[in-house]
């Protein structure tokens, strides 16, 4: 064979495969899922003065892009885009935000080009805007809502693995159906169940009684249990068309406690008043009268407890049929403020409201 015969043979060789490995890359390329990441500030876009500053760091600095960029590892987990909902500190996070949050997560899994939502977020009230979307959220595709405990200049930023199992985990045909998630420290919790038990610890977040519902292992979820309350596409909460929600305060239960904050919430225009009570939900004797007044008023009253786990019996503590206040059952008083202030959308009726808090 001549020489010019073989090197057009190799040139054809060389030709053919170069273009299989185009042609691979992008039938891998479109095999991967389409996540879409809306941020709304927090420690994980947060910055401080050096790398070992962990206290006392500015959050929610970085946007969403820098953040995406900062994870060149995402491109391999799936085709990521990013918009910029907000750029807060959690504390500061509203009932308006949480309205804008939900209707864009809607609209956005309503796409068929969209597989899954993650939503960064700073830890604060991290599982309250979980719970919030797990009541509102529209569809069975995966929501996963993610934060970090360090700024991303941190020496340990957890930032960054964070938000890449969380877009794994959004990505994933196994977190379909499974309501809000929240996904840290390589453990995957229900929107519903989750709470922060720690001010500062990397595993702050977990499931009191229940548990975690996985982990993140091996660049995939691994789940051992499921969310048994209905949630997401199953519930009978519609804000789409919802510009605010009720006013749902909380007054916190502690010895000697006295009627100032309950009757200066009323008196402020609440609907429903939450009790963090002592114990299984109990009322101090001085203060069950102040809320017969204010479920006279046509106030809401839901008895939840300060303990952070375990179920508030209803006509336990206090005779809740008599007085006609509504129990919290598992749910710790941030999470039954926003289920409070969801079912006030539908209705004032008591029964039907208690039936809510043992539905959802």
């Amino acid at each position: 064979m001549k020489t010019s015969q073989r090197f057009a043979r190799l040139t054809t060789v060389l030709l053919c495969s170069a273009l299989f490995s185009v042609a691979h890359a992008e039938d891998t390329a479109t095999k991967l899922p389409n996540v879409v990441i809306l941020a709304t500030g927090g420690t994980i876009a947060g910055t401080g003065a050096t790398s070992t500053t962990t206290i006392g760091y500015s959050a929610a600095k970085l946007g969403v892009d820098k953040m995406i960029d900062g994870v060149p590892e995402l491109k391999k987990a799936a085709n990521v885009r990013g918009e910029q909902v907000a750029q807060i500190a959690s504390e500061s996070m509203t009932n308006e935000v949480w309205l804008k949050l939900a209707k864009r997560v809607n609209e956005l899994l309503a796409q068929k080009d969209v597989d899954g939502v993650v939503i960064t977020h700073g830890t604060d009230t991290i599982e309250e805007t979980a719970y919030f979307l797990d009541l509102t959220v529209k569809s069975k595709k995966p929501v996963v809502v993610v934060g970090a405990m360090r700024p991303s200049t941190a020496i340990s930023a957890d930032g960054p693995i964070n938000l890449y199992n969380a877009v794994l985990l959004a990505g994933s045909k196994d977190a379909v159906g499974k309501g809000v998630l929240v996904a840290l420290n390589d453990q995957i919790n229900a929107g519903r169940d989750v709470s922060k038990v720690n001010t500062s610890t990397a595993d702050t977040f977990k499931t009191p009684d229940l548990g975690f519902l996985g982990y993140m292992q091996d660049n995939k979820p691994h789940f051992y249990r499921l969310p048994v309350r209905k949630h997401t596409a199953d519930t009978e909460f519609d804000v789409s068309k919802l510009d605010a929600l009720p006013q749902v305060d909380i007054v916190y239960g502690y010895a000697n406690m006295n009627r100032v904050a309950l009757d200066a919430n009323v008196a402020a225009g609440a609907k429903g008043i939450v009790q963090a009570g002592v114990g299984d939900g109990s009322m101090a004797a001085q203060m069950l009268p102040a809320f017969r007044e204010a479920r006279q008023k046509g106030v809401i009253v839901v008895r939840s407890s300060r303990v952070g786990s375990g179920i508030v019996a209803r006509n336990g503590e206090v005779n809740d049929d008599k007085e006609d206040f509504v129990v919290s059952d598992t749910l710790n008083a941030q999470k039954a403020r926003i289920l409070l202030m969801l079912s006030l959308t539908k209705t004032s009726d008591t029964k039907k409201i208690q039936q809510m808090f043992y539905t959802y």
